[in-house]
């Protein structure tokens, strides 16, 4: 059995034991966390899509950790024009257990 679940703006593929990284979730390390927004549902040949949402439908999770990825350079530059920028970014993540999916 499997989900589409959406959390911070994106869209997970998620079926019970996977662990994922999602965007950054306020819980803490071991928490349990309750997903709602479940796009489809699918068992086997068997799919169910919602309108947008499923209904009733729910997807259990445990928090592993916190954490942020690695960093991403950024530079820009104008050529001739004696402009350099440097940056960078870290983007922070939620990793999840999938636990159970509730159909």
């Amino acid at each position: 059995m499997y989900a589409v679940v959406k959390t911070g703006g994106k869209q997970y593929r998620v079926a019970a034991g996977e662990k994922i990284k999602v965007e950054q979730i306020a819980a803490d390390v071991g928490q349990e966390v309750v997903i709602d927004q479940v796009l489809a549902v699918g068992n086997g040949g068997d799919l169910k899509v919602g309108a947008p949402l499923v209904s009733g439908a729910t997807v259990t999770a445990v928090v592993l950790s916190q954490g942020r990825h690695d960093k991403v350079r950024i530079f820009k530059l104008r050529r001739r024009k004696h402009y350099q920028k440097h940056g960078g970014h870290r983007q922070a993540y939620t990793e999840l257990q999938i636990s159970a999916i509730n159909a």
